[in-house]
């Protein structure tokens, strides 16, 4: 982290801040709702314990669904300007590493003051939507509410149990109705999501490892694959990130936005695709870019995760920018969506805190908290340090795969090629899922070759793990 300049640790002063401290927000004017009474949830990862959503959903006449999503209110303890958001500043995210969390915000705010944990009153942002039958957006409306998580789930039990493939999850029946309510979710982001996807979204599915340990030893790398909880989740930050920035708008404020403007690398996914056996047009297009993976998805769902893996690379990262009012939007290609901002994880992203700011400043027609000038200064830098973020937690995950094949010199497994350049061709193993160089054999070889190979070297401190072509 220090040598790509991030601060590990937070700062004498900002200790100072965070001692003075003493609970979490509280707020009685006549604006706030009470919707403790909700059946609100909160569907994240097993281990996680910075909460920064809850959802709940209510059917309405006609078959128009209701979804309410409740957003932390962090702004409320950590103001501009403070000490600890300078700290938050500096870093822009949390980071993830294997090893170990180091969160944007001290464990005292994200883990329990700002974070909407089970069973306590929280003050939150309330974004609220009503599809149509169709998934699509028929009116919203943003404000402000003290809410009560009834639940606090995970995707992987949640997920086995709307697919009829588990039991239900602990503390689901123990609160009225909630069992329905959260299939009624489950249907109204299947509905965004296959609107999005009609729109031209792409349906990418790369795998990622998380790691499993025995007290405070690795043991083992596992692919953390999608599922229907993580697309209730998914889908609704969508379409929430798209009503707060639209919001901003009619209120003629500006906006930090997130976008993939346009491919990076748009003639490289076109020579992707004619591998494939597939055609794409010349320019940039999104919807024909999605019936492709489509059609790779369903000929081959095993080597799809790597094909879209070269296609991420291809696309190129995301960056964050500045909306003015009345200036050019050239929207997110990847989601299909042209009003998107980050606002729902401000205990975990910069940018949401300062979504959140200016959209409880346009709530209450004050003066916008941010100049342009300051607006484009955070834009750069929080492009540049999630970056920086990114490739710390890759280095991490690349030691930790490191030491756990370090015993297997010689071993020969089953993998995939992910990569193919002069900078190197790159594999991944089908079990462990943890990519390498092919260090030797490679030539000829392209993405997507099935293939065996050996373990010839690993080395801890870089993270480099090399492989060879098997005889």
């Amino acid at each position: 982290m220090i040598e790509r300049g991030l601060v590990p640790d937070l700062p004498p002063q900002a200790l100072d801040e965070l001692a003075e401290i003493r609970g979490p927000a509280t707020r009685s004017d006549e604006s706030t709702r009470d919707l403790r009474n909700l059946p609100w949830c909160s569907i994240d990862n097993d281990d996680s314990r910075d909460l920064d959503q809850l959802t709940v959903a209510e059917a309405m006449s006609g078959g128009e669904t209701k979804v309410l999503v409740a957003i932390a209110d962090v702004d409320e303890l950590v103001k501009k300007p403070s000490a600890l958001d300078d700290f938050a500043q500096r870093n822009t995210t949390s980071v993830y590493t294997v090893a170990e969390i180091f969160p944007m915000l001290p464990e005292k705010l994200s883990t329990d003051f700002t974070s909407l944990n089970f069973d306590v009153d929280r003050l939150a942002v309330v974004i609220e939507m009503v599809l149509a039958v169709d998934g699509s957006l028929k009116s919203s409306d943003i404000y402000r509410a003290m809410v009560r998580n009834r639940v606090k789930l995970a995707y992987n039990g949640t997920a086995l149990w709307l697919e009829g493939r588990g039991p239900m999850p602990q503390g689901i029946a123990s609160v009225d109705g909630l069992d329905e309510n959260i299939r009624l979710q489950d249907r109204a982001a299947q509905k965004l999501k296959n609107l999005r996807h009609l729109n031209g979204a792409l349906d990418l599915e790369t795998i990622q490892s998380r790691p499993v340990f025995e007290g405070d030893i690795l043991t083992d790398l596992k692919a953390d694959t999608k599922n229907r909880a993580k697309d209730i989740i998914e889908d609704f930050m969508i379409a929430a990130n798209g009503v707060s920035a639209r919001y901003l708008a009619s209120k003629r404020y500006p906006s930090l936005r997130r976008m993939v403007r346009t491919p990076k690398r748009w003639e490289g996914i076109v020579r992707l695709a004619a591998e494939q056996g597939s055609v794409l047009p010349a320019e940039p297009d999104a919807s024909a870019l999605e019936r492709f993976l489509a059609s790779a998805k369903s000929a081959d769902p095993l080597r799809f995760p790597d094909l879209s893996l070269s296609v991420v690379k291809l696309l190129g990262p995301g960056e964050y920018v500045v909306q003015v009012p009345d200036g050019e939007n050239g929207g997110h290609f990847g989601l299909a969506v042209k009003d998107y901002s980050h606002s729902t994880a401000p205990n975990r992203r910069y940018p949401d805190l300062v979504t959140q700011r200016l959209l409880k400043a346009a709530m209450e027609d004050l003066p916008v908290p941010y100049s342009v000038d300051e607006l484009n200064a955070l834009a750069k830098r929080c492009t540049t340090e999630e970056d920086a973020a990114r490739k710390v937690e890759r280095q991490v995950s690349k030691a930790a795969a490191a030491i756990l094949l370090e015993s297997r010199i010689g071993e020969r497994f089953d993998a995939i090629v992910t990569g193919a350049s002069e900078k190197g061709t790159w594999v991944r193993l089908i079990a462990p899922p943890i990519e390498g160089r092919l260090v030797s054999g490679f030539e000829g070889i392209d993405v997507g070759k099935r293939l065996r190979v050996q373990l010839t070297s690993t080395d801890v401190e870089r993270g480099f793990i090399d492989f060879k072509k098997a005889e």
